[in-house]
C-alpha cells in the first residue's frame, strides 16, 4: 500500500514546501502595497445557526473596512452544510442585521433573494457539485482517502488515547484498506467519510496579527473533509470557496488559528493561491468570560435563584420545561422562553447579538464605533468615528493580540451621546421609526402631535430610542388601571413637609380645571403663578404631586410636557384617583 501512495504525498509535501517558501515574500510584498492594491477580496462566511453575534459582525466589520479602504472587494457568503442547525431565517437575518449597521457586499445574497456577483452561488448547500469535483481530485490523486470507521470504533480509540492521556489522532486505518475496496465499497453506498491524507511535515502558520507558529509533524492527524451525509466540511469548502471566489485576505477569529494549518495543507494539495491570513481577539465581558449567547440564560438562572423559584411564573414555561431546565445546568432556554421569563421577572437581557442592540435602541453608527475600538485603534486617543473613517484607516498592525473587553457603560455613554447631538427634527424621525418597528402598540396610542411632543421632551434624557418607550407606559395606561406605590420617593414628596403634597395637589387640581389651553406654555405659566403665591416661588413642590399623581411615579418629562401630553380630562381623574389613595395612605398612619 505504501508504494501506492508514496509518489502523490511526496508530490503533496513538495508542493506544501515550495508554497511555503514562497509565502513571506508574498506577505512582504503585500505588506508595502496594501494602500494601493486594487485586488484585494475580502470575505464574511457566517454559519446561519442563529442570530448574528456581536463579535461576528465586528468581524465583518472589519473585513469590511479592509475591503473598502483599498478599493477592493467585499463577499458575503453563507456556510449553511451543517443542515441541523443552519436556517434560511437565520441567513436573512445576518443580511438585514449587516445592512443596519451600514454594512454593504460587493458578492453574495441579497435580502430580496437575488444574488450580486459572478462567483456564486454564495450559499455553500447550493456548491455540492463544485465542492464534489474537488474532492474527487483529491481522491484521484490519493491525497484524500475513503475512511469506513464506525462511530463506536472511533470512541473506543479515543476512550483508550484519554486512558494513556494522549491527545487523540486518527491512526489512518481507512488505508489499510486496499485502494480499489475502498472505491468500491464507498460506489455501492456503504456510509462513509472522506479524510484528507495530511503531509508528514511540519506545518508553519504566518498571520499578520499573530506572527509565525509552527505546528510540528503529526499535530495535524488526516482530518475528515466529507462527512457520512455527502456535505463538505467546513475546512474543505471554505478552502474551496476562498480560492474560487478570489480571497486575498482571510480576517477571523483567533478560535479559527489553528485551523488555518488544515486549510493551508488543503490549498497546497488543491493547487490554491494561500491567502493572507490575520486572527482576530475574542470579545470578553468586562469580567473576562467570554461574551456569549449563554449569558442571557445565566441571567434568568441568577434571577431564578435569587427569588427562590420552585415553579416557572406563570404564562411562561411548562413545569416540565422550568424542571428540566433547573436540573441541567448545561441546557439553555430558547429565545421566546428568555424573553417571557425575562418580563415574568422583571430581568434585562444582555444584549449579545446585533438585533439586541438595535431592539434596545442603539444606533447602528455608535455600535460600529464602538465595536471597531473592540480590538482595534486609529491611534491619538480617538475614539469618535464613523464608518467611513474606518474604512479609510483601518489596517492589521493596529489590531490588537489579547482579548477585547466590551464595557457596556462606555457603550452606553457613546448612544447617549450621539442622541443628545443629535438634531430634533431626526431624533423625531429615527426614533419614531423604532417605535414602529418595536412598539406598534406604543405608537398607535398617540397621535402625531402627542409623541413629537414626547420625543421633544425626551431626547436629551435617553440613553438609548427605547428608553422613551420603556419610561412612558403610562401614556399607555387606563386611567382607572394606574397605581401608585407608596416608595420613599412619593411618601416624601406627598405625605411629608409643613403643607403635604397631597393638599397642595388638591388645590392645584381645582387650578387646572379653570386652564382653557391645556398645552405646555400656558400650564407652565399659570402654575408658575400659583407656586410663586402657594408655594413660595418654589414650583418643585407642586411639580412633583402633580407628577406622581398622572404618572404613578416620580419621574416624566418636565411636568408641564407630560401634563399635556395627557390631556385634561386624563390629568383630572388621575389626580382624583391619587388624591384618595393618599388620604387612605394618611389615614392609616
Amino acid at each position: 500500500m505504501a508504494d501506492r501512495t508514496e509518489g502523490p504525498i511526496l508530490r503533496l509535501v513538495d508542493l506544501f514546501t515550495v508554497h511555503q517558501a514562497a509565502v513571506p515574500a508574498r506577505l512582504a510584498a503585500m505588506s508595502h502595497s496594501h494602500s494601493d492594491r486594487d485586488d484585494v477580496v475580502t470575505r464574511f462566511a457566517p454559519s446561519p445557526s442563529g442570530d448574528l453575534h456581536v463579535g461576528g459582525a465586528r468581524t465583518a466589520l472589519f473585513c469590511w473596512a479592509f475591503a473598502r479602504g483599498r478599493r477592493g472587494r467585499f463577499v458575503l457568503r453563507i456556510e449553511d452544510t451543517d443542515r441541523k442547525r443552519s436556517s434560511d431565517a437565520a441567513a436573512l437575518g445576518f443580511q438585514k442585521a449587516l445592512r443596519w449597521m451600514g454594512i454593504d457586499w460587493d458578492e453574495g445574497p441579497m435580502p430580496d433573494g437575488s444574488i450580486c456577483g459572478d462567483h456564486g452561488p454564495y450559499m455553500q448547500s447550493q456548491r455540492l457539485a463544485i465542492y464534489e469535483s474537488h474532492m474527487e481530485r483529491l481522491l484521484e490523486a490519493d491525497l484524500a482517502y475513503h475512511a469506513f470507521d464506525t462511530s463506536e470504533e472511533l470512541d473506543a480509540k479515543r476512550t483508550a488515547a484519554r486512558a494513556e492521556k494522549k491527545a487523540y489522532r486518527y491512526d489512518r486505518a481507512g488505508l489499510a484498506i486496499p485502494r480499489e475496496e475502498r472505491f468500491s465499497r464507498a460506489a455501492a453506498g456503504e456510509s462513509h467519510v472522506v479524510r484528507f491524507r495530511t503531509p508528514d511535515a511540519p506545518i508553519t502558520i504566518t498571520d499578520e496579527v499573530l506572527g509565525e507558529a509552527t505546528l510540528p509533524q503529526g499535530e495535524v492527524d488526516d482530518f475528515v473533509i466529507r462527512k457520512a451525509d455527502g456535505f463538505p466540511t467546513y475546512h474543505f469548502a471554505v478552502v474551496v470557496d476562498d480560492a474560487l471566489m478570489n480571497v486575498s485576505h482571510v480576517l477571523r477569529a483567533q478560535e479559527h488559528f489553528n485551523n488555518t494549518a488544515k486549510h493551508i495543507v488543503l490549498q497546497a494539495a488543491l493547487g490554491f493561491e494561500q491567502p493572507v491570513y490575520g486572527h482576530l481577539s475574542l470579545i470578553f465581558n468586562p469580567d473576562g468570560s467570554k461574551m456569549s449567547k449563554r449569558d442571557k440564560d445565566k441571567a434568568i438562572r441568577a434571577a431564578v435563584k435569587a427569588a427562590s423559584l420552585e415553579t416557572p411564573p406563570e404564562g411562561t414555561i411548562t413545569r416540565e420545561a422550568f424542571d428540566s431546565w433547573i436540573g441541567d445546568k448545561k441546557s439553555q432556554l430558547d429565545h421566546d422562553a428568555l424573553i417571557l421569563m425575562a418580563e415574568a421577572l422583571d430581568v434585562t437581557l444582555p444584549e449579545i447579538n446585533v438585533a439586541d442592540f438595535e431592539r434596545s435602541g442603539y444606533l447602528p453608527e455608535v455600535l460600529c464605533n464602538f465595536l471597531s475600538l473592540n480590538g482595534w485603534s486609529p491611534g491619538n486617543d480617538l475614539e469618535k468615528f464613523d464608518n467611513a473613517f474606518l474604512a479609510e484607516h483601518f489596517d492589521l498592525t493596529r489590531v490588537q493580540k489579547t482579548p477585547a473587553r466590551f464595557d457596556r457603560d462606555k457603550l452606553l455613554a457613546f448612544n447617549l451621546d450621539a442622541i443628545q447631538a443629535m438634531p430634533e427634527a431626526l431624533f423625531r424621525e429615527r426614533v419614531r421609526a423604532h417605535g414602529m418597528r418595536f412598539h406598534p402598540d406604543f405608537m398607535s396610542a398617540l397621535t402625531t402631535e402627542q409623541f413629537d411632543l414626547l420625543a421633544d421632551a425626551s431626547r436629551e434624557r435617553s440613553k438609548t430610542f427605547d428608553d422613551l418607550f420603556k419610561s412612558n407606559g403610562w401614556l399607555l395606561l387606563a386611567d382607572e388601571a394606574l397605581t401608585w406605590p407608596i416608595s420613599k420617593p412619593v411618601r416624601k414628596a406627598m405625605l411629608k413637609g409643613e403643607v403635604p403634597g397631597r393638599i397642595l395637589l388638591e388645590q392645584a387640581s381645582e387650578l387646572l380645571q379653570g386652564v382653557e389651553v391645556f398645552e405646555g406654555e400656558s400650564l407652565e405659566s399659570t402654575l408658575t403663578a400659583w407656586a410663586e403665591v402657594h408655594c413660595e416661588g418654589n414650583l418643585g413642590k407642586i411639580a412633583q404631586p402633580l407628577r406622581i399623581a398622572v404618572t404613578g411615579g416620580p419621574v416624566s418629562p418636565p411636568i408641564f410636557d407630560t401634563l399635556a401630553m395627557l390631556g385634561k380630562e386624563r390629568c383630572l381623574a388621575r389626580i382624583k384617583g391619587c388624591l384618595a389613595v393618599m388620604q387612605d395612605v394618611a389615614n392609616s398612619a
